[in-house]
């Protein structure tokens, strides 16, 4: 299947949806406009040149293109300081580092909406063989579930964070594979106020894979002391070849560090390899390519409506992260769609998309990318679990017209069994 091989009706029902979207794509315009004043600023603030797109080898002893760009990183995030390395594998490796950094053995991590990401599980050790996990150093885990509405449980979470044995709380801003909406700044802010009430040292975590640069606030912006996540995904713009970043307290920071290479160390080695380049001109287009990816998702929102699935968030909703979720209820239906996104990219759009046991997940998963970097979650792409009630998780589009154009044919390849 092809692009050429998108339906009339389809092509005639885009120019609807994308009309009646006018306003929702202004809003995103405007968010975007406000986040990248604040990533020029701190460009400028730290006077950026060209030296800082110079590599290092070896230890990377004053890299000043890393440097700078943990300061700019920092900066725009509102936090005191950031790490910004090609060193973590994946978001869930930053994450990780992140939730080493702020718990003891002996300490209790409280998760407050519901149960984390599929491979944040095995982090924690509530999944998998347990090996090299919190758990498997003493580290307790407790979580609190969401209202039945999907709100954040504010008195539940009143109540556990009481405990005196807990020292982090975890926030996971974006959905995952869940079945509930995503968390914006200011449901954020309630949880940080609700937390300070009955426990004023509990340091305050937040998963901020796909959630970058979606509103002008970030969550360390409210009383956050620390995010981490992924450069193949919002902040990489596109242009990361990999990475992750931390961002927040500079003590916790410097704690990051130090779990992410060795005590004496920190953030004082590792070299670049040539990659500062891409690292910056990412983060100064990622405000751009943020709003691109949420015009994709909501056109998909709106296109799937009209052929009768179920869409979280819906197309007029405000979004909060990057990921379109649509109920499909088969197996078929999920792994059409994916294959019209598969078909629907630039790269690989001859394959066609097939689950698997993908490392992390409990279940099998279909995964269609047919991106320019493995993996990355900002370009194109859609995946899901295949198990009930088979949901799609799409996400991504570094151009409007070309997230768009991949949507139309999935939406061509679904329609065909409807």
């Amino acid at each position: 299947m092809s692009l050429k091989e998108i339906s009339p009706d389809v092509r005639a029902l885009s120019t609807i949806v994308e009309n009646n979207l006018r306003d929702v794509f202004a809003g995103f315009d405007s968010v975007s406009e406000a986040c990248t004043l604040k990533v020029m600023s701190a460009f400028q603030e730290f006077r950026v040149s060209e030296a800082c797109f110079a590599g290092t080898t070896g230890y990377g002893y004053n890299d000043l293109g890393r440097d700078t760009l943990d300061k700019i990183y920092a900066r725009a995030f509102g936090a005191e300081s950031a790490l910004v390395r090609i060193g973590f594998v994946n978001g869930t490796h930053a994450i990780a580092t992140a939730l080493f950094a702020v718990c003891k053995p002996g300490d209790t991590l409280l998760s407050v909406t519901g149960t984390p990401y599929d491979t944040l599980q095995c982090t924690i050790g509530i999944a998998g063989d347990g090996d090299g996990s919190l758990k498997f150093y003493g580290i307790d885990y407790a979580q609190v579930d969401l209202l039945s509405n999907g709100d954040p449980d504010i008195q539940g979470i009143k109540r556990a964070a009481m405990n005196p044995k807990v020292k982090a709380v975890m926030i996971q801003r974006s959905r995952g594979y869940a079945l509930r909406r995503a968390f914006g700044i200011d449901d954020i802010e309630s949880i940080v106020k609700a937390v300070r009430e009955v426990n004023s040292t509990a340091n305050i975590l937040v998963d901020n894979c796909y959630g970058e640069f979606t509103e002008i606030r970030e969550p360390t912006d409210v009383g956050v002391d620390l995010i981490a996540g992924s450069l193949i995904k919002n902040p990489g713009g596109g242009l990361a070849p990999t990475g992750g970043y931390i961002a927040g307290r500079a003590d916790l920071v410097e704690r990051a560090a130090i779990r992410m290479t060795t005590a004496g160390i920190g953030g004082e080695c590792g070299s670049t390899l040539g990659n500062n380049r891409l690292l910056y001109q990412g983060f100064f287009m990622a405000p751009h390519i943020v709003a691109q990816a949420l015009k994709t998702a909501a056109f998909c929102a709106g296109m799937m409506e009209r052929l009768g699935f179920k869409t979280s968030p819906s197309a007029i909703e405000s979004r909060h992260d990057i990921i379109q979720m649509i109920e499909f209820g088969s197996a078929d239906k999920l792994l059409k769609f994916c294959t019209g996104i598969q078909h629907g990219s630039p790269v690989d759009s001859y394959v066609t998309p097939v689950p698997w046991e993908m490392p992390g997940y409990e279940d099998e998963v279909v995964m269609a990318a047919g991106a320019f970097i493995q993996g990355s979650s900002i370009e194109l792409s859609c995946d899901g679990p295949m198990r009930e009630p088979y949901l799609g998780f799409m996400q991504g589009g570094l151009t409007f017209e070309s997230g768009k154009l991949g949507v139309m044919l999935a939406a061509s390849e679904i329609s065909k069994s409807n």
